[in-house]
């Protein structure tokens, strides 16, 4: 026992080559149960569609913004982001606890670390696919991205600085709340970043305190600076750059720290 009354870990650490094939096994593991979960298809393929194909059709967006479509896909990439790699993951990994699996996890040799990384590179899988289908809808209807293949690299690193950004913060919760209360603040905090996040309405429209509160959230950081890329043809700016990092590194680095087993 340690001083602090946990219970030392006298484990050996694993070498490179068994962490990599833990790495393997686990990322396939959790994206084979993640692709099996309805509720996780419902939440990371068919809303942000449906949200899409809405807000397009609909004439409710400021007329500032441009056509609908342009200014939409930006912000619901930015929504299925957050989709798969916060929401679905946080209430996934909450009940694996509750569950007792994450339990029987943490007496192998698996270590936190390989777990955390596992989750988020099939996170990354599963956006590959969101990422597709909502590309392919948007230019259904009738989306004209401004940058071309130049837009490419600000996109990627924006998107991996997102995923980074929320998977964190999924796990963060998933980690350290039980599985009830990960599932109320995990649809929760979904709803508020959908609402004010700059997804489906621009921050100009927010008043001007809620908009400065925004403007710091990771949701609009993302969907602000897709929105530079794709819509205006620029860089993201450094703003978003910065907002993404920190909440990466602040979040993925409190995760694993905090990460529980049961």
């Amino acid at each position: 026992m340690t001083a602090a009354g946990a219970t030392l870990d006298l484990r050996p650490a694993p070498g490179a080559a068994s962490r990599a094939r833990m790495f393997a096994a686990q990322t396939r593991l959790e994206l084979v149960l993640t692709l099996r979960r309805g509720e996780s298809v419902l939440l990371t393929l068919i809303i942000p569609v449906g949200l899409l194909a809405f807000f397009t059709g609909v004439d409710v967006l400021p007329h500032d913004t441009g056509r609908p479509v342009d200014f939409l896909v930006p912000g619901v990439l930015a929504l299925a982001i957050m989709s798969t790699a916060f929401t679905g993951q946080a209430i996934a990994t909450g009940f694996e606890r509750s569950y007792g699996v994450l339990k029987r996890l943490g007496a192998t040799p698996l270590p936190r670390s390989i777990l955390l990384a596992g989750k988020t590179t099939a996170v990354l899988a599963v956006e590959v696919l969101q990422l597709v289908l909502l590309v392919a809808v948007g230019f259904a209807l009738g989306w004209k991205p401004s940058g071309g293949v130049a837009a490419a690299p600000w996109v990627l690193l924006l998107l991996v600085l997102g995923t980074a950004a929320f998977s964190g913060l999924g796990l963060l919760m998933a980690g350290t709340l039980r599985a009830e209360a990960t599932l109320a603040a995990a649809n929760g905090v979904y709803l508020l970043l959908l609402l004010i996040g700059g997804v489906v309405f621009a921050l100009s429209e927010l008043p001007g305190w809620l908009r400065v509160i925004a403007e710091g959230l990771p949701t609009a950081a993302l969907s602000d600076g897709l929105r530079h890329v794709l819509a205006d043809g620029d860089g993201p700016g450094l703003r978003p750059l910065i907002v993404l990092a920190v909440w990466a590194v602040a979040s993925l680095g409190l995760a694993a720290r905090t990460f529980r087993w049961e």
